[in-house]
């Protein structure tokens, strides 16, 4: 968890902020947070997980319609190069189309 941290805030220029007691970061608007699970694994979520392409195949909505995760339990167990091209569209993302929250009908 501490290596996304300092990745997130130091690498990427991040802004972070302790919400709902867990790491949220942020640019224009909310990226990602990290999630500690009840499973004991750690989860990178990303807020407009729905809108990623997701070609590396390692986002999981896990029911969720809008935020997607990538659940690990050790850094071993992370392709660190799929994740920081997911963290990269992230940010493309909210760099290039602001967020709009959608209303309920």
């Amino acid at each position: 968890m501490e290596f996304f941290h300092r990745l997130l805030i130091t690498e990427l220029n991040l802004m972070d902020k302790i919400r709902f007691k867990i790491p949220f970061y942020y640019q224009k608007s909310w990226i990602c947070y990290l999630n500690p699970r009840k499973d004991g694994q750690i989860e990178l979520a990303f807020l407009r997980g729905n809108e990623l392409s997701d070609v590396q195949q390692l986002l999981s909505f896990n029911g969720r319609k809008q935020i997607a995760g990538i659940p690990f339990n050790k850094m071993a167990d992370i392709p660190a190069d799929k994740v920081l091209e997911i963290i990269h569209e992230a940010l493309l993302l909210d760099k290039t189309i602001p967020y709009t929250v959608k209303k309920r009908k």
